[in-house]
């Protein structure tokens, strides 16, 4: 199963928006937590990053999600990060 999706054809883009609609208006995400979604209880979440990186850059690019880090926006994605809604 490639990395970029998960059982029952979950995408990352779809785990980011799932877990970002679970959260408070104005919470962030952790891209880790997306690609535990994705990779499941016994899967390698760190095998599916590269799939939640292209996706937290296709969303941003879109409009759908702001990055940053200890509070500072981020206009791209670089190093350690945080997602939130816009």
């Amino acid at each position: 199963m490639p990395a970029a999706q998960a059982q029952g054809g979950v995408t990352a883009g779809d785990a980011i928006l799932a877990l970002l609609g679970q959260r408070a208006e104005g919470a962030t995400i952790c891209p880790s937590e997306a690609a535990r979604l994705l990779a499941g209880p016994q899967g390698d979440w760190r095998a599916a990053m590269e799939a939640v990186h292209t996706a937290v850059d296709a969303l941003a690019e879109q409009g759908a999600v702001r990055l940053s880090w200890r509070g500072a926006q981020m206009q791209k994605r670089r190093g350690p990060y945080r997602i939130a809604r816009r």
